[in-house]
């Protein structure tokens, strides 16, 4: 294979990619959100600078994907902190739990999600909707939420799937210093609204040491909803660089 061919190619292995060259479309994307009050030390140690936190804050998430453009049937988990840059309000994504390599892979290498594999589920249990995290064999979180006990505005459930995302993008070089370190933004604009509800609903978390998720503990849950939608991931762009 000639040098060009080997740059023009997307990603390795060559000839058999981890994920395809797409824009990634996302039908009937199920969520489940939990927004809970933290202790505000905790968070303190997970928020890199430059970002700010207007209230300790956290959304648990787990998020059902049956048809992706190029990736398939797969579930997420993550925890994202309320922050501010500049004035403006956003998210910081602290940590995903995926059950599918390709979505791993794409979602580290093309963006900056902080993804690892993990075994998430999101159910409806008779008359509960029910979100579980389990990492191998071991429970870490337990959510449920009555199942469309009350409709949540469109508006309002569009507003919480577009808010401004940020992550940390870290790579090493081969000498162990940092290649890339970089605070990136990304935001979904293309949101179809097909189903909002929400009610109440409890989360519990176990401690695990590597799914620390039980670090942020439930103090107060803030606010639910459970969402049916259709959209397109946009692309990340750096807002600061730590180098």
């Amino acid at each position: 294979m000639k040098a060009e061919d080997v740059v023009a190619e997307w990603t390795t292995p060559l000839g058999a990619p981890a994920f395809p060259k797409t824009r990634y479309k996302f039908v009937d994307r199920e969520y489940f959100n939990i927004v809970y009050r933290t202790d505000p030390e905790a968070l303190r140690r997970f928020v890199p600078e430059p970002l700010t936190i207007p209230e300790p804050l956290v959304r648990f998430e787990v998020m059902r994907m049956p048809d992706v453009t190029g990736l398939g049937d797969y579930t997420e988990c993550g925890q994202l902190a309320v922050v501010e840059l500049d004035g403006v309000r956003g998210e910081y994504n602290m940590a995903m739990y995926v059950d599918d390599f390709a979505a791993i892979a794409s979602g580290r290498e093309l963006g900056a999600y902080p993804k690892k594999l993990g075994s998430p589920r999101l159910a409806l249990e008779t008359d509960t909707l029910t979100g579980t995290l389990d990492y191998g064999s071991v429970r870490v979180a337990t959510a449920t939420m009555g199942y469309k006990y009350y409709p949540l505005a469109v508006d309002k459930a569009r507003e919480e799937i577009a808010v401004p995302t940020y992550m940390l993008k870290k790579l090493p070089g081969f000498d162990g210093q940092p290649r890339i370190c970089e605070l990136v933004r990304a935001e979904i604009t293309d949101v179809e609204i097909k189903g909002a509800w929400t009610g109440p609903a409890r989360l519990q978390l176990f401690e695990h040491v590597m799914a620390p998720l039980a670090d942020l503990p439930v103090r107060e849950i803030v606010s639910v909803s459970h969402l049916l939608t259709d959209l397109t991931l946009g692309s990340p762009g750096v807002v600061h660089d730590y180098l």
